[in-house]
């Protein structure tokens, strides 16, 4: 996969060097390229943003700027082979949710080019006009603010990274994340135990270390329901319940009734 980062930081991608996603450039998996959004400006001063029309505070990002940026990487890319368009993604907190099943469509593009915006944002018609020309995505990682888009892609780059064929030495891994596609789909992943068997007084749960596959896999899906009632309470609601069994039911109707118990016990 080749991704594309257009930034007035690129130093902030300086993490794609270790661990997985480093791993994964040395091997050829990720092709990354980092470009100085300043080199597309024309100005003694390399200006990349001025004041938003209709008033208000901060700065806008030039779309001149940006249209200039993204034509020559698109140049680029096609001049090294690349024969589909790549896939524009804008980090914004407006966007669209980034969610797993985003990050495995993302998984299937052959490229894709990032542009993390500073200030209040890019102007607008930069992706109007290459949502005209290509498929352009405003993406968000979370109901907050950050102080750039930089981290929202450092965060979009591993969790797609991540899916690619040969990057996890296991495989099984990405089946077993929180979120995945399969039985256990919109649960949280349960809690996970290692060596030693006790530790400062914790015990790792007995039919961890029972040997008995059916048992364990019984467990976790339990304690995944169990995370998932107390912590997202809202993705148990969106479960289809024709695909849920006798003990699934009662493990959360068990959850649900120690739930009212406590908050009975805690109203005056």
């Amino acid at each position: 996969m080749r991704v594309d980062i257009i930034s007035i930081f690129p130093e902030y991608f300086a993490p794609l060097d270790v661990s997985l996603m480093g791993k994964a450039r040395e091997r050829g998996i990720l092709d990354i390229h980092l470009h100085q959004l300043r080199d597309w400006t024309h100005d003694v001063h390399k200006t990349v943003d001025d004041t938003p029309y209709g008033g208000g505070p901060g700065m806008v990002m030039k779309p001149e700027v940006w249209g200039e940026a993204v034509d020559a990487v698109i140049e680029q890319g096609r001049a090294c082979g690349q024969d589909a368009l790549p896939r524009l993604i804008v980090p914004t907190p407006s966007g669209r949710p980034f969610t797993q099943a985003v990050a495995l469509e993302y998984a299937e593009e052959p490229w894709l080019l990032f542009a993390p915006a500073r200030y209040e944002g890019i102007d607008s018609r930069v992706v109007a006009e290459y949502g005209e020309r290509l498929r352009a995505d405003e993406v968000s990682i979370g109901d907050y603010v950050l102080a750039g888009g930089e981290a929202a892609v450092l965060v979009m780059i591993e969790a797609v990274g991540r899916l690619l064929p040969g990057v996890l030495g296991n495989a099984r891994s990405v089946a077993d994340d929180s979120f995945a596609p399969g039985p256990m789909a919109n649960l949280l992943e349960g809690p996970v135990y290692t060596k030693p068997p006790v530790w400062r007084g914790h015990e790792v749960p007995e039919v961890l270390l029972s040997g008995h596959h059916g048992k364990i896999a019984r467990w976790r899906r339990d304690q995944a329901l169990r995370r998932t009632l107390a912590m997202r309470p809202e993705l148990v609601a969106r479960l289809d319940r024709d695909e849920l069994d006798k003990h699934d039911l009662r493990v959360i109707e068990e959850f649900e009734e120690q739930r009212r118990e406590g908050t009975s016990r805690q109203t005056p």
